[in-house]
């Protein structure tokens, strides 16, 4: 029981000689503690009440503690240093005495603070007396219960640490935690340390408050004379009860704590099966010694400790292991590129260990032409980024083979099948040709890309796509349509997986409209505007992984008279042929050739094929935009045969045989020209100038 209703108390000139009448005749005891010196003075009536005869007792309130109980005097201790804590007056307190005959008795005190005039603590007088009759059996019931409320009080110290760390996953977060002013009050600490066991070393992690780190402790060899180091020796916790204890056992390190006015301390190792991890020293300056329920309680805390940072080792340990291994799948550079500006990010999931199969890719392509690529392995883990090196290197080989991009798009998902996984990857492909700006297009499964166009405004490109990589093989499906767009000077194509732009309660439209405002908003350099993109996303956490890629076309912001595009078509290979159709198509629209766009696509188809049929190897397809008086659309295949074309009458069936003629017919103007081993035939289309 606590009472803080004490009134102020004097003592007679001649005391203790000649006590108070009145405290006499109530049997009442006083005393007078000198706090500098530490003694405290008693008349024969305290005597009495502590049951010590005058010979047994040498002026030091330690020499009570052989009728005060251990646990009694902790808590009678811990209400006088409160009370010249927080500036009281005056305090009292119920505690029980074990007379000779074993008997405990109730006892009261009432204690008068006397302070100098900076208000330090100087002087206590007060009184002692018997109140075992007074207590009523309630009022014992009511003492029982706050001693189990202060055991249940103690119990809490582990329970709400253990749940702020329950959520600490690095060996930071646990350091946080404990160093967090509020977590020092949880754990009735005054100041902490911690260290943690590195090559036969001791290293401090963690000091609370800031400033009571000891220098020359930062890093200490196991056999120091430090406690931390004595616990992680022993395995065993050391509990200082006194500041001479603390003085007479570290003599090194007392000298540098004196001005914390540390009381009593407790140090724990942190052990993890059986093996010393490190050790965290709670030291205290309103106590002194330690209950053995208290004791338990801290042992207890340092378990829960320890087990915290065994995870969050494990965790840091599995993360960088996992984080290199991606890093180690992702390129390591991106190459230069002539004509476009291009950002690469990559983000890694900010909860959980586990790492993604997000990746990129920039892959130069014979004729100036450039590869850009973005995908994401389904799962996250360690399986996903092996599965998306691999898929990232044989994507790479197919494109630099000269496939066209659904040929690459349907390869790869032919590789993914074949390696006999689970996993299905979704990609986007991107074939650019920035002399020209035509982009062609395959999507599998990906989000769509979007364009940033040179006023800062941004669009979504709806592309036309198949499946994801993988299930278009199992299913027979590797048809991949192909769009082509032109991309002006100064327009960005942002690629990216869909870690940027989804999140948990959000719609995917919602996501995109998020993230073109942020791209209209963003900075007109790529690496400015993807640094920006990357740490939006880092803000906004989430347990997805991120990757990035923007490609700028360079140039002036006015539209340039020429343009170029080139496309591979190996022989024996009909989806080539298709997509050479497809380019041919798209190329002379997004050029604006008018009415004569037929005419161009028949003249440039037959060559294609007249190349294919009449030669063994394969055709070069390059369309470009002549700028002079006329404006001139000029198609030429190039093939590896010195023979040249001959004009050849049409067959009975009408099938064979025309197709020079046509050449011959519906151009301006054609011709052939040898190049090295080979030819190439050309032809040229006046197209009216664009608007």
């Amino acid at each position: 029981m606590v009472d803080r209703g004490a009134s102020a108390l004097s003592l007679p000139d001649d005391w203790p000689a000649h006590p108070d009448p009145i405290l006499a005749l109530n049997r009442m005891g006083s005393f007078d503690w000198d706090l500098d010196t530490g003694l405290f003075h008693m008349d024969a009536q305290a005597h009495e009440i502590f049951d010590l005869r005058p010979e047994e007792y040498d002026g030091y309130p330690e020499s009570l503690t052989v009728r005060v109980p251990r646990t009694e005097g902790y808590r009678l201790d811990a209400v006088v240093s409160q009370a010249m804590k927080d500036g009281s007056e005056n305090y009292g307190a119920y505690f029980r005495v074990r007379r000779r005959d074993g008997s405990l008795r109730w006892t009261h005190t009432q204690g008068y603070i006397r302070r100098d005039e900076t208000g330090k603590p100087r002087r206590i007088i007060g009184i002692v007396r018997d109140a075992t009759d007074e207590l009523s059996e309630s009022a014992a019931r009511r003492e029982q219960a706050a001693l189990d409320e202060a055991r249940r009080r103690q119990t809490n110290v582990v329970q709400m640490t253990t749940a702020a760390l329950a959520h600490a996953r690095t060996v930071q977060d646990v350091i946080d935690v404990l160093e967090d002013t509020h977590g020092l009050t949880h754990l009735g600490a005054t100041s902490l340390v911690m260290g943690l066991v590195e090559a036969g070393r001791i290293r401090l992690v963690a000091t609370g408050p800031a400033d009571s780190y000891v220098p020359g402790t930062r890093v200490t060899r196991l056999d120091a004379k430090y406690p931390m180091n004595e616990v992680v020796r022993t395995l065993a916790p050391h509990f200082i009860e006194s500041p001479e204890e603390f003085a007479a056992s570290y003599p090194l390190l007392w000298p540098n704590i004196t001005d914390l006015n540390i009381t009593s301390a407790a140090y724990m190792p942190l052990i993890v099966q059986a093996r010393p991890i490190g050790a965290i020293g709670l030291l205290y300056n309103d106590r002194r010694g330690f209950s053995a329920e208290e004791r338990n309680v801290l042992v207890a805390l340092g378990s829960s400790i320890a087990q915290s940072l065994q995870r969050a080792m494990f965790y840091e340990q599995e993360k960088d292991l996992a984080q290199g291994l991606q890093q180690a799948m992702l390129p390591r550079s991106i190459p230069g590129v002539p004509d476009a500006d291009i950002a690469v990010r990559y983000r890694s999931a900010s909860l959980g260990r586990d790492i993604g199969g997000d990746w990129y890719d920039v892959i130069p392509l014979p004729g100036g032409r450039v590869g850009a690529v973005i995908g994401d392995v389904q799962g996250h883990d360690t399986h996903a980024a092996a599965v998306m090196g691999q898929l990232r290197i044989v994507l790479r080989a197919y494109a630099a083979e000269g496939h066209t991009p659904a040929t690459v798009m349907a390869r790869a998902s032919v590789f993914l099948d074949e390696l006999d996984t689970d996993r299905f990857a979704t990609c986007l492909y991107a074939e650019a040709d920035l002399s020209t700006g035509v982009v062609q297009l395959v999507r599998a499964g990906h989000i769509d890309p979007l364009i940033r166009q040179t006023d800062g405004t941004c669009r979504r490109l709806a592309v036309e796509g198949g499946l994801p990589l993988g299930l278009s093989a199992e299913f027979g499906r590797l048809e991949y349509p192909v769009d082509t767009v032109e991309l002006d000077p100064g327009q960005t194509l942002l690629l990216f997986t869909d870690g940027l732009v989804e999140q948990p309660g959000i719609d995917l439209d919602e996501g995109m409209h998020t993230l073109k405002g942020l791209i209209r908003s963003g900075p007109e350099d790529v690496r400015d505007l993807a640094a920006r993109l990357i740490d939006v996303a880092e803000e906004r956490g989430g347990d997805d992984d991120v990757a990035l890629l923007l490609l700028r076309r360079q140039g002036p912001t006015t539209q340039q008279a020429g343009g170029r595009l080139q496309q591979h078509v190996a022989p024996g290979d009909p989806e080539a042929l298709t997509e050479a159709r497809h380019m041919i198509r798209a190329a002379v629209r997004a050029w604006g050739a008018g009415g004569r766009a037929d005419e161009i696509e028949l003249v440039a188809d037959e060559l294609i094929t007249n190349a294919l049929m009449h030669t063994e190897g394969s055709a070069i397809v390059t369309l470009r935009v002549l700028a002079g008086s006329d404006r001139r659309l000029r198609a030429e295949v190039e093939d590896s045969s010195s023979a040249l074309p001959r004009r050849r009458e049409a067959g009975e069936s009408g099938v064979s045989g025309r197709g020079l003629l046509l050449v011959d017919r519906l151009t301006d103007v054609w011709g052939v020209e040898a190049r090295g081993g080979g030819k190439c035939v050309w032809c040229e289309f006046i197209v009216p100038e664009r608007i």
